[in-house]
């Protein structure tokens, strides 16, 4: 099994991913035009030490942002600020994709353009409600009955933990289309191709 039929599965993705009915990898701070830049602003309640590693780390995480975003700027496009939690709103960037002054910005600039941490992601899930927590373990426990087995289980917020799954098998597929009622998405949806 090569590298492309591995997905790593994180809280940035859920939301794509399910609205495809297929997970997929998560990608970088908007730098090649994508909805990477893109950071939850709900947060979590962490306090110690974790909570100083966030801090610190989102604080270097804005600062990157704002490098990136006066790139931007510079090589001309207007790229609003980044917000307090690092997220730069570029609206509809279906249109960077076909503009040569996005696409010669984008590259010129990739090299600033930083992950969101971990850690800051973490802080920035929102709280969910036991309905929700309840709808992820009964998702988490279908996708691992019904064909892939290596679907990530839910951490005590209900989250799903970040893992590696193979979400391009049969069994995988399968069991997303079975397991798409759950979380509301039509069993009809279409899929992402592997």
């Amino acid at each position: 099994m090569g590298t492309n039929a591995r997905r790593r599965f994180g809280a940035r993705t859920w939301l794509a991913g399910v609205a495809a009915a297929a997970l997929v990898g998560t990608a970088g701070c908007g730098g090649d035009g994508d909805d990477g830049g893109e950071v939850a602003s709900a947060g979590g309640g962490k306090t110690g030490a974790g909570s100083e590693k966030a801090s610190s780390e989102l604080t270097e995480y804005v600062d990157a942002q704002r490098k990136w975003v006066k790139c931007l700027r510079d090589a001309g496009l207007d790229a609003p600020d980044p917000d307090a939690q690092g997220k730069v709103d570029l609206g509809d960037q279906s249109k960077w994709k076909r503009d040569s002054t996005a696409l010669k910005a984008q590259e010129k600039c990739a090299n600033l353009s930083v992950p969101v941490p971990d850690s800051v992601e973490k802080a920035q899930q929102p709280e969910l409600s036991e309905a929700e927590i309840r709808k992820n373990q009964k998702y988490a426990k279908c996708m691992q009955e019904h064909g892939a087995p290596d679907f990530p289980d839910t951490d005590s917020g209900g989250h799903f933990r970040d893992v590696t799954w193979d979400s391009t098998s049969t069994g995988a597929k399968r069991a997303t289309r079975t397991c798409a009622s759950i979380i509301g998405v039509p069993t009809d949806a279409p899929s992402a191709q592997g």
